[in-house]
């Protein structure tokens, strides 16, 4: 009876820990470092999307409030890798950028970014009330 228990409590244990490593993998990230955007194009290195949405450049500045959008790409639910948004408008050297996850819901079309600042459709996802998120500065 002993092993038999201690066997179930293995197998529950090992099913725990692989649901949490899998919910866990599928949290949503942003990876991007510092990067030259001479090219007219903002990258990260990888964004985890919970649901299909978007990666949004946002400027941003020492107070890492979100302000206007000045980029964005598609993204689809996992993992994406090498994500680039060709940006809207001119980014300087030293400016700073949040690439942040926005979701795909609440919009008027689906696969057309409709979000503008403060507003709902498209919005961005946040886990904990902390938003989703990778401050970079240009080069």
């Amino acid at each position: 009876m002993k092993m038999k228990t201690a066997l179930i409590a293995l197998a529950l244990s090992v099913s725990a820990t692989g649901v949490f490593a899998a919910a866990h993998a599928m949290a949503p990230s942003v990876e991007a470092a510092d990067q030259s955007v001479e090219n007219g194009v903002v990258a990260a290195d990888k964004v985890v999307a919970g649901e299909n949405g978007w990666m949004v450049v946002h400027r941003t500045d020492a107070d890492m409030k979100p302000g206007p959008v000045v980029g964005y790409a598609p993204l689809r639910k996992g993992d994406n890798m090498d994500v680039a948004a060709i940006l809207q408008e001119e980014v300087k050297p030293g400016d700073m950028l949040m690439l942040m996850v926005h979701g795909e819901t609440g919009g008027m079309k689906a696969g057309v970014f409709e979000y503008t600042l403060g507003a709902k459709e498209d919005g961005p996802i946040k886990i904990e009330d902390k938003l989703v998120m990778q401050v970079i500065t240009a080069k």
